[in-house]
């Protein structure tokens, strides 16, 4: 059985077990009640509507992942034939463990939010001091973890330039990319359809790019979750029958953020979330912009008609799925970029 085969099987199996997890869950969701709450304010006011769709949908990819990534990685594993002996040729695995368990630890701290939320009936979930405080342990584990299995460098990897070792300064600048890139992909959760769609294209992406660098064993996640956001989609494309909530995104986050670091492709990990990126920087623009202009004129201006940008583009009238589209094709679009830097630098 090839390499490839094993993939396709790993992601066929997290779709099928994703999308069949949904003739469950979001009836379960619906009986006990654990609805979305809608503020107009954080959104277009026709999103009003989605009032109580059930939430926490996300567990329909991280339970499809965490169980095909391992079971591949054993299929695999039995497949090449590794030294077992050796415990250096089980850090690829430890390595991917290590993602699996970061991006399950992020999307506890999401069940927290979401849980939080439904039980009082709005959005005032944690604070955000709150969920930086949690991230921020949840960061320095996962560093820890993925150094002490190999992934000792300290230099920045850019492709046309690398840095000389940066010492613990690498680890706090890293901190502040998981802080950031795992609340971006929180933050393009608000159309249907379109964190999934995009975090399904950039893991194709980084298994292409995993494949190119010979991290195989990391293969088995990136097309575990491949399957299961498709799985997932099912239930979340316009009109959504279920959001993937904070539980989703921020394992979405955590996932993205993880395979980027442990690839040690720094310039590649930029490419392939500069979706994401955009879209938390479309809100700190217009946050400083109207706070500067306000200060200034009296009144505060905005750039952006909504932010983040999608809203921007659904307040432009865009129809949901055209957002998803567009998104997602500059997803691929960046990514291709990124495996060609890869290729040629």
């Amino acid at each position: 059985m090839s390499f490839w085969i094993i993939n396709l099987l790993i992601a066929l199996l997290s779709f099928v077990i994703a999308g069949v997890s949904g003739i469950f869950l979001v009836p379960f969701f619906h009986r006990i009640k654990f609805g979305q709450p809608i503020k107009t304010e954080d959104g277009p006011k026709w999103h009003a509507k989605k009032q109580g769709t059930p939430t926490m949908g996300g567990f329909m990819f991280i339970l499809s992942t965490i169980i095909t990534a391992i079971a591949g990685y054993w299929i695999y594993r039995m497949k090449v034939g590794l030294d077992s002996t050796d415990k250096t040729s089980f850090y690829p695995f430890y390595r991917m463990l290590s993602v699996i368990v970061f991006s399950a630890a992020f999307g506890l701290i999401g069940f927290i939010d979401d849980f939080t939320k439904v039980s009082r009936k709005n959005n005032d979930g944690l604070t955000p001091w709150q969920k930086i405080a949690l991230q921020l342990v949840c960061g320095a584990g996962f560093l820890a973890a993925i150094h002490k299995f190999g992934d000792v460098s300290t230099r920045l990897d850019l492709g046309f330039w690398v840095s000389p070792n940066l010492g613990i300064f690498y680890y706090i600048l890293m901190m502040a990319v998981i802080i950031y890139l795992t609340n971006a992909v929180n933050l393009t959760d608000g159309v249907d359809g379109l964190c999934g769609s995009v975090t399904f294209c950039a893991m194709l992406i980084f298994t292409v790019c995993c494949s190119i660098l010979g991290q195989n064993e990391m293969t088995c996640f990136t097309m575990a979750l491949a399957g299961g956001c498709l799985g997932f989609l099912l239930w979340n494309l316009n009109p959504a029958k279920c959001f993937m909530g904070d539980t989703g995104s921020m394992f979405l986050g955590a996932a993205v953020t993880g395979v980027g670091l442990v690839l040690h492709k720094h310039l590649l990990l930029l490419l392939v979330a500069l979706v994401y990126i955009f879209e938390a920087l479309s809100v700190m623009i217009q946050v400083s912009y109207f706070k500067i202009t306000k200060r200034k004129y009296g009144e505060g201006r905005r750039i952006f008609k909504m932010t983040p940008i999608h809203h921007h583009f659904e307040m432009s009238g865009y129809s949901e799925y055209k957002i998803v589209i567009t998104f997602s094709i500059t997803g691929i679009i960046f990514g291709i970029l990124g495996i060609i830097t890869l290729l040629a630098l």
